[in-house]
């Protein structure tokens, strides 16, 4: 139940983590609650609220280890103190080097009975982005990519629009609306002009950060994302030879743009844009593609998890392929994901996982 709480602020908690607490006396439901915004109380504050005076002697279970720290809300293992409660369950320690064990000793210190490390692992997999974010100071990488049953995700001209079905990109706009950021190539940029929002019924998304991997700002100032600035910022990530007028234009159109440093092909560095992404405290990072985006994150060991959607139709061998060359010698040398896991919508079928040597 508490793990259902958490889930609630999926999307809405960063660079926070996805908490959820639930109260239980004499075997019984007193009260719930969750993280719903950085800034705003923490799960077990909100459950304590919700239960009053029922939480003395209760048992209280948490996701994550309660705080011991002030930072911008008062420190959770306080609230549990003076509420009275007895018993704290906890599902996984923070990894944040502020907490990080010192939430349970404190608790443990005031008399209560703990316990953590249950059901850690479904916890964990709540907040990859948190973890990741806390421990190396990087974005939580997710590529994301629709594909032919022969591996193309555009006809030979480039052109793309959507190979899956509409179960499908529904599920992709919840993905985009849970996430910090959108990343795409310049090619994908040009071709298709996307406006890379979220759009759910009832108008419920939330638009992530738009960044574009453009080298040589080839982005035009009339490109349909950057008539949506108020809904969401645009990064623009450039070599440090751009053009600086254009670089002028497209910040007047409301761009944000960023030169970085490129490798020795004249390539953008792409830990160097994750570390961007990372000090702007954006936790979470969808890559759309394309083919080459793809193949560069792969090539260079940065994605963290992969959302593979298969269409079941094909587009040949003179079709844009998933992802350029890995360079492999061999099958061995291949990236494994493990975690996986297989999904039907509709005629579409996800298959998703993530690197094994990921938290």
């Amino acid at each position: 139940m508490a793990i259902r709480e958490a889930r609630k602020g999926q999307g809405r908690t960063s660079p926070n983590p996805c908490v959820g607490a639930v109260v239980v006396k004499n075997d019984k439901l007193v009260a719930k609650g969750f993280h719903r915004k950085a800034g705003t109380p923490h799960a077990e504050v909100n459950a304590l609220a919700a239960a009053g005076n029922r939480a003395q002697g209760a048992t209280i279970y948490v996701t994550l280890e309660p705080c011991n720290h002030t930072g911008k809300t008062p420190p959770c293992t306080l609230a549990i103190l003076a509420a009275g409660i007895s018993r704290v369950v906890v599902g996984m320690l923070d990894p944040n080097p502020l907490v990080s064990g010192r939430g349970c000793k404190k608790l443990k210190d005031g008399g209560l009975e703990v316990s953590h490390g249950v059901l850690a692992a479904e916890c964990e997999g709540l907040n990859h982005p948190f973890i990741k974010h806390i421990t190396t100071g990087l974005p939580w990488v997710i590529m994301k990519a629709g594909a032919s049953l022969d591996g193309r995700i555009a006809v030979s001209n480039g052109q793309s629009g959507w190979i899956t079905n509409d179960k499908s990109r529904h599920y992709v706009h919840r993905l985009r609306d849970r996430v910090d950021a959108i990343l795409v190539g310049a090619g994908t940029a040009l071709v298709d002009d996307p406006s890379l929002t979220t759009r759910l019924p009832r108008a419920k998304g939330r638009d992530p950060v738009r960044v574009i991997l453009d080298t040589n700002l080839r982005l035009p100032v009339n490109a349909r994302m950057l008539q949506q600035a108020s809904r969401a910022d645009t990064w623009i990530f450039c070599g440090p030879a751009a053009d600086t007028a254009k670089a002028e234009a497209l910040i007047q159109a409301g761009a944000v743009v960023k030169p970085i440093a490129v490798d020795s092909e004249g390539r953008l560095d792409l830990k160097a844009v994750l570390c961007e992404l990372g000090q702007g405290q954006l936790t979470s990072v969808l890559v759309e593609g394309g083919s080459r985006v793809h193949g560069a994150f792969l090539r260079a060991g940065l994605v963290d998890e992969v959302n593979l959607f298969l269409a079941p139709t094909f587009i040949g061998g003179d079709g844009v392929p998933l992802l350029d060359g890995l360079g492999l010698a061999s099958v061995q040398q291949a990236a494994r994901l493990s975690r996986t896991k297989v999904r039907r919508f509709g005629d579409d079928i996800l298959v998703s996982g993530i690197f094994s040597d990921q938290p």
